[in-house]
């Protein structure tokens, strides 16, 4: 019971983060878990399975809150479906001991990532460009590194300069549909392992998701990004150096 409640609380903060933020779920998540010794498909699959409930409370409470664009939501989640579940085959066919440490390393980039755009941020300016291949590159790299379709894709279309509070709304009800995508990819190769994670990150992403939806755009992002990015990065780190 201790163990589940450890998992809420990581999810209960990484949904909040990824909700207020647009990023930051799988990337803490997965560190998190990765941190602990969790294989990372494993980790991969446990983390999306959870996430697909988080992300539909989000997904509801951003429409509810009116943060959602649909033309932009639609133009990102059917390319974002197809990388999720390319990028999660790929992943269960690599052994665990053998990627762990890139994955680290990609994480570590996120991190790097998150940190770059709390620093660089452009003037409002609506882009709408190119969104097929972002969602594409973002679903394939969130599904086979546990994380990442929130810098990727929020964060390319803020540096761009384009509205926060519609961007990271519309971002997050696509990343239902990409979550969900991946989740069956990995129910249908590796099956449901690892119940506990998925429990609790599940639990407490839900209870966050309403939080964070209402939240967003009221609260100082660049810290909480800041946060975010060193936290990403120590953890990633530490499973470097342990691999």
């Amino acid at each position: 019971m201790n163990e589940i409640l450890l998992y809420a609380v990581a999810g209960f903060i990484a949904q909040l983060i990824d909700g207020v933020l647009g990023m930051g779920y799988g990337v803490s998540a997965t560190s998190f878990l990765l941190s602990l010794g969790v294989p990372p498909a494993v980790s991969s699959a446990s983390v999306h399975t959870a996430e697909t409930v988080a992300t539909g409370f989000s997904a509801y409470s951003h429409y509810r809150y009116g943060n959602v664009i649909w033309s932009l939501a639609k133009r990102l989640l059917i390319p974002g479906a197809i990388g999720a579940v390319i990028g999660a085959y790929i992943l269960t066919q690599i052994p665990g001991e053998t990627i762990r440490p890139f994955i680290a390393v990609y994480l570590l980039l996120m991190g790097a990532l998150i940190l770059l755009k709390a620093f660089h941020r452009r003037p409002a300016a609506e882009s709408h460009a190119h969104l097929g291949p972002l969602g594409l590159a973002g679903g394939f790299f969130d599904a086979i590194g546990g994380g990442g379709w929130g810098p990727i894709v929020v964060g390319t279309l803020l540096a761009r300069g384009n509205e926060p509070r519609t961007t990271i709304g519309s971002v997050n009800f696509a990343e239902f549909f990409v979550t969900l995508a991946a989740s069956l990819t990995f129910f249908m190769t590796i099956g449901l392992a690892a119940w506990k994670p998925i429990a609790g990150l599940a639990l407490g992403g839900a209870l966050a998701a309403p939080i964070a939806a209402k939240l967003v755009g009221r609260i100082p992002a660049r810290p909480l990004m800041i946060a975010v990015g060193v936290f990403v990065i120590v953890l990633s780190l530490r499973t470097i150096l342990a691999s």
